[in-house]
């Protein structure tokens, strides 16, 4: 498809689609926000669209909410069409996201034009500090829309944009439908915060996108409904039981909640945790110990339905037994608190079939030798033999049914989980073939099973590293369990991934080479350390089993063999692989997905676990190319979480394109096109309005709006945005002292309840309150802290749970006993308590209505010493932190001792002399007595 676009020589883009095309087309004529599908192709259509700007020269074209991976797949794209197109004034794409890039430099790129991606932050600065005139951009375009809220940076740069820019284009894509579906009216309330008018819904059920996926060229798909081992059922069944259970206890102790999504089937989707807890956020202070407990066991027994399907036998009972430790007490304890799933008859079935499927037996007294009291049975995954089976079929297909030589290699793609799954799935194919001959067997046996794969090497060898692992596992579990109640409050699911090792190579009878593919290299990715637990296994047991797995003399030889690799014959062998001849096994990347398959051009695709984003890649890599032929083999376990989670993301994405096209149908037109609304102008005079009257005066019209000077750090915070929007003209600035200067007597230094815990700990609140002091007259301290989540100066405590925290010897640190010494050591010092940004912004424009307007020059100045420029004042903060602790170095003296002596070894060999300049004379002496006691005296 060519495009002329205006100019006279034409753009050639890779839209082979017709979806694409009129999207595309779409694009170029109005400003719109598009909600695709996932999986079809949206940073293709981005690129493409940045493409045909790029190429007319002249741009101005800003990329607004990109990650570093999408950075990497638009530069990359964009010098692809620009090679292809030969398109001359195509610039590329310029990454600006750090601060290091110094001002003139941006200023002589923003001159120059081009495309750009910049991180919001430096964005919203360069916009307001004139670095970059609105005016003289050509366009945005934002990807991730689904991120823009009210309070966003992205939100603050576009209403920036559209007050002094009304004719550039604005371009907004998402392809995750569901945040736009919470909430009252959320379609209509996320386009105001975008400033647009328009919205394109493209999900896989609408007409022009079925018909160019389902056409002629459609992807052959094989569907193998793996069924689950018996045990694998039990547990997931026992699991499934417990979640259900918890789920109970949670409604059943926090009855006044929205609790209509709190199910066994929202249970499955991955947000489950965070709903949870955003609903309990508000309270969280308030609830029982239990309540705080089953939320994290949800967590837990949600990761145990993972890596039920995912982890090997063995991996999957050390990952039991990780569990357990953390929820256990050491043996001796009297403490109470254990998670409630644990007393359940199902949280047995998942212990003991989940051992059962590793070694059966019981141990008698004294039979710590004999290797039939327990007996290995080391369980395989079903999946494996399926696998197997079809890379067998794939090879006799290639072998008996030689298709026409068409643009695809006939490499095989396998897809799954993550990299855990990866280095699974290639020491398995490693060593399906390897036997570890642990018993003589007839000829005729051997020969018959010779070509049957098993896992049994590669079992044995987990197992014996398994037992190795038990020996050190009681000495970690009671220091876990101890940090497991710490982080209670925490909801982080740190899943634990199987420690195994991944050596072999392929037996030389095999004709195909196994590659890890992805991030899945060489080398066992975490050892076994502080995360991985024990369990309730008798030392007797693991004696007797020990001595059952002992590898036998074959075994090693064979290890020894697959080992070594003398590269003897590298000079005969050095040429790259044949494509022919490659397995690559992939983990599921998002968008990179698509890279892969362009890239590797399979002939033969295996999906290991579902993956719907990943269906419709295959879909449109398939239908956008004529000559590859693709045959897809689609795994799942029948009847498992794994089928009824794929099938639910599916319904769910289904059901917010559903709500969409609703509310888009009865949406009343936005009208967006001034950022700030239609302002009366009456209101707008009377803003301006000093009105102080002290002494007589007569009120006064200014003709400046109200200003507000605001360090560069606080940007990563909403407030200034909200400030802008009451009509403030926010100046950033690096300041010294404070964060937000609200006229030459207010200095405001704003903490969230983390950011003052961490500062009282450190000191810092403390040298800060005194700079602020010593150069405002009014300081204050601006408490912010989310409304929407539980916070209280109370030490909280219910019966249930440890009464430490409210212990008279726990009050001294108590963070309202330090804000009450704060107070008394700095008597003017305010304080202000806010519920939300919104309310700051409400309180800072009160605090100013009677107040002369703050000058930044003056404000960037205070606190810098005489003739110091405004560059100068970073200096290394470990030789600072190390001189505040010397006797005599005050916060007040310190930024006078470094500007004159440079660095600690000038001030450890100063004399009394030479130091009294800086710091005084009581000052320069204990400093000087410091640095020269003797530390051998007593």
């Amino acid at each position: 498809m060519s495009s002329a676009n205006g100019d006279q020589q034409p753009v050639k883009l890779s839209l082979p689609l017709k979806y694409q095309q009129e999207l595309f087309q779409e694009l170029r004529q109005k400003d719109e926000l598009v909600v695709l599908a996932r999986g079809l192709g949206l940073l293709r259509l981005v690129t493409n669209l940045l493409h045909s700007y790029d190429a007319a020269g002249s741009n101005l074209i800003l990329v607004v909410g990109t990650d570093e991976r999408e950075n990497g797949w638009i530069g990359e794209a964009l010098a692809e069409h620009a090679a292809i197109s030969m398109s001359l004034k195509a610039r590329g794409l310029s990454v600006v996201n750090t601060d290091v890039m110094s001002v003139g430099t941006r200023e002589k790129m923003y001159a120059q034009g081009g495309i750009f991606s910049i991180t919001s932050r430096i964005l919203v600065v360069d916009l307001l500090t004139s670095l970059l005139d609105p005016e003289t951009i050509t366009g945005l375009v934002v990807l991730h829309a689904d991120r823009v809220v009210a309070t966003s940076l992205e939100a603050f740069i576009l209403r920036i944009y559209r007050q002094r820019n009304k004719v550039g284009f604005l371009k907004a894509f998402s392809d995750n439908p569901e945040p736009f579906t919470t909430g009252f009216a959320p379609l209509s309330t996320m386009m105001r915060n975008l400033f647009l008018r328009n919205v394109s819904l493209w999900p896989r059920f609408q007409v022009v996108v079925a018909q160019a996926l389902e056409g002629k060229k459609k992807a052959e798909v094989i569907e193998l409904e793996v069924p689950m081992s018996d045990s694998m059922r039990d547990i997931q069944n026992a699991i499934m039981e417990c979640v259900e259970v918890s789920i109970g206890e949670l409604k059943k102790s926090n009855s006044g909640l929205e609790m209509e999504d709190w199910n066994v089937d929202s249970a499955l989707f991955k947000q489950f945790d965070m709903v949870v807890r955003r609903q309990l956020d508000p309270v969280w202070h308030r609830v029982s110990w239990k309540t705080k407990q089953i939320v994290n066991d949800l967590t837990v027994l949600r990761g145990m339905l993972h890596t039920l399907l995912t982890y090997d036998a063995i991996s999957f009972n050390r990952h039991l037994d990780t569990i357990l430790a953390a929820h256990s007490p050491p043996s001796g304890s009297t403490r109470q608190n254990q998670s409630p799933w644990l007393f359940l008859d199902a949280a047995h079935t998942i212990f003991d079939t989940a051992k059962r499927r590793v070694y059966t037996g019981k141990p008698t007294q004294g039979d710590a030798d004999n290797i039939d009291s327990l007996r290995p049975v080391l369980e395989e995954q079903p999946k494996w033999a399926i696998l197997a089976e079809v890379l067998d079929e794939i090879d006799r297909d290639q072998y008996f049914n030689p298709v026409v030589r068409d643009d695809s290699n006939g490499t095989i793609l396998v897809m799954c989980t993550d990299t855990a799954q990866c280095r699974q799935l290639r020491e398995y194919l490693q060593t399906m073939h390897v036997r570890p001959e642990t018993a003589q067997v007839d000829d005729n046996d051997e020969e018959r099973e010779e070509n049957e794969p098993s896992a049994a090497f590669m079992m044995r060898r987990k197992l014996r590293d398994y037992l190795k692992w038990k020996k050190e596992f009681a000495k970690i579990s009671a220091t876990l369990f101890s940090e497991n109640q710490n982080a209670l409050n925490g909801s982080a699911n740190t899943r634990n991934q199987p420690s195994t090792s991944y050596r072999g190579k392929p037996p030389a009878n095999k004709r195909r080479r196994v590659r890890g593919g992805g991030n899945a290299g060489s080398g066992p990715s975490r050892a076994a350390n502080g995360s991985i637990l024990a369990s309730e296994d008798r030392p007797l047991e693991v004696a007797s089993l020990m001595s059952e797995i002992q590898p036998t003399e074959a075994e090693s030889a064979q290890k020894e063999e697959i080992l070594a690799d003398p590269l003897d014959d590298m000079e005969d062998y050095n040429q790259l692989y044949e494509m022919q001849d490659l397995l690559v096994i992939h983990a599921y990347d998002g968008d990179m997905d698509e890279h892969v398959l362009e890239e590797v051009k399979p002939r033969y695709i295996i999906m290991y676990e579902p993956d719907t984003s990943f269906v419709r890649r295959v879909e449109v890599y398939r239908s956008s190319h004529n000559d590859r032929n693709v045959r897809v083999y689609f795994l799942y376990y029948g009847g498992s979480v794994e089928e009824q989670r794929y099938l639910s993301s599916v319904r769910r994405e289904k059901d917010a394109f559903t709500k969409l096209i609703k509310e888009k149908s009865a949406m009343s037109v936005v009208m967006t096109l001034d950022a700030h609304g239609i302002e009366d102008p009456q209101e707008a005079f009377l803003r301006t309005i000093n009105t102080r009257i002290a002494g007589g005066g007569r009120l006064a019209a200014t003709a400046q709006p109200p200003r507000v000077v605001v360090d560069v750090r606080e940007f990563r915070s909403s407030l200034p945005s909200l400030l802008h929007g009451r009509n403030m003209v926010i100046v950033p600035c690096m300041l010294t002292v404070g964060d937000y200067i609200l006229s030459p007597n207010i200095c405001i230094e704003r903490k969230s309840i983390k950011d003052l815990i961490s500062s009282f700990k450190d000191g810092r609140l403390y040298n800060q309150a005194e700079t602020m002091l010593l150069h405002y007259k009014s300081p204050m301290l601006l408490i912010e802290f989310d409304q929407n989540k539980s916070f209280t100066l109370e030490p909280f405590a219910d019966l249930s749970g440890s009464l430490s925290s409210v212990s008279s010897s726990n009050a001294s640190s108590d963070l309202q006993s330090k804000l009450v010494l704060l107070t008394l050591a700095f008597p003017r010092l305010r304080i202000i308590w806010s519920s939300s940004p919104y309310q700051t912004a409400e309180i800072f424009e009160s605090l100013k209505t009677q107040e002369p307007e703050p000058d930044p020059i003056t404000a960037v100045r205070v606190g810098l010493e005489g003739g110091q420029k405004v560059e100068d004042q970073s200096f290394n903060r470990e030789p600072q932190d190390m001189l505040r602790i010397v006797p005599g170095v005050t916060g007040k003296n310190i930024k006078n001792l470094v500007v004159e002596m440079g660095s600690l070894r000038d001030v450890a060999n100063a004399s009394v002399e030479e130091l009294e300049p800086a710091v005084g004379k009581e000052a320069g002496r204990q400093i000087y007595r410091f640095f020269n006691k003797s530390v051998l005296e007593e």
